[in-house]
């Protein structure tokens, strides 16, 4: 595909096309890279009739996280699961790496793909990421589905709050150099033995093959980047993501999914309720 320019970006889109996988796979998909807003997205794709889904991770996970999923919907809708910037086998170069950055990055994504408006599901810390897409860009949103996510500005900030039952790592992602201190190197031990062990509602549906293709992408260098880009994003961000909530709002269709493991989360999702989501 040729290059195509466009005003609103700094650099013009170039797709890589299909491209060959680096870690785990299965049949049903296809590879893709495209270079877009000064990054290297890697995005999977599956189906080929019904309307496009597009699926967003959270942490600490990758497009991999949908590994399931994908084949059912693609039974009936063409689907997309993205590596944001910074994680999976996306780019993950110096540079910017908040929320406001990557819904840049997905508001192209969606024009690159050229099949019109997306189901827009954003799952955990992708949240404030998806929210601005769907309030800035309604033209992209065919609806709206927000998976175990919460938004700055609505509360989502207390779970850094270890006083008050918040997680330890949310605040080690954020400080400046801490990650890279910490975690670097130890991947393994983060994912493995704590992150999905202590953060899922079934565990065991976390499988020693996942595990290792987490590890895989977050134990490259700088492989903790994205996720402390979207973190330090998160606590401080919140008045301009409640500004979004409250002069844009959601257009789109929207359903918001819950689970019970952390005691804060029906907090959480009161809070998306309040930016004006559909119940």
């Amino acid at each position: 595909m040729s290059e195509t320019s466009t005003s609103t970006t700094k650099l013009a889109i170039l797709d890589l096309m299909q491209v060959a996988p680096k870690g785990s796979t299965f049949p049903e998909i296809t590879h893709h890279e495209v270079e877009l807003n000064g990054t290297r997205l890697h995005y999977v794709s599956a189906g080929n009739h019904g309307s496009p889904v597009l699926l967003v991770h959270g942490f600490p996970e990758t497009w991999w996280t949908f590994r399931e999923v994908i084949p059912l919907l693609a039974a009936s809708h063409r689907v997309f699961a993205v590596d944001l910037r910074g994680f999976g086998d996306s780019g993950n170069e110096p540079g910017d790496y908040d929320s406001k950055t990557s819904a840049e990055d997905l508001h192209l994504l969606i024009a690159h793909l050229n099949v019109g408006p997306v189901h827009l599901t954003g799952q955990d810390i992708s949240g404030a990421t998806v929210f601005r897409v769907a309030t800035t860009q309604p033209e992209d949103v065919l609806s709206f589905t927000a998976i175990e996510m919460g938004l700055p500005g609505f509360g989502l900030e207390m779970l850094a709050d270890v006083t008050h039952g918040g997680a330890w790592h949310i605040g080690v992602l954020a400080a400046p150099g801490i990650p890279e201190m910490l975690l670097a190197g130890r991947e393994r031990e983060f994912l493995g033995k704590y992150a999905f062990a202590s953060m899922s509602a079934n565990p065991g549906k976390i499988t020693d093959a996942d595990i290792n293709e987490f590890v895989r992408t977050y134990s490259r260098r700088d492989g903790w980047r994205g996720a402390i880009g979207l973190y330090q994003s998160m606590l401080k961000e919140g008045p301009e993501i409640k500004a979004l909530a409250e002069t844009l709002g959601l257009k789109a269709p929207v359903l918001a999914v819950e689970q019970a493991v952390v005691p804060s989360l029906p907090a959480r999702c009161r809070g998306l309720r309040r930016a004006k989501c559909a119940q």
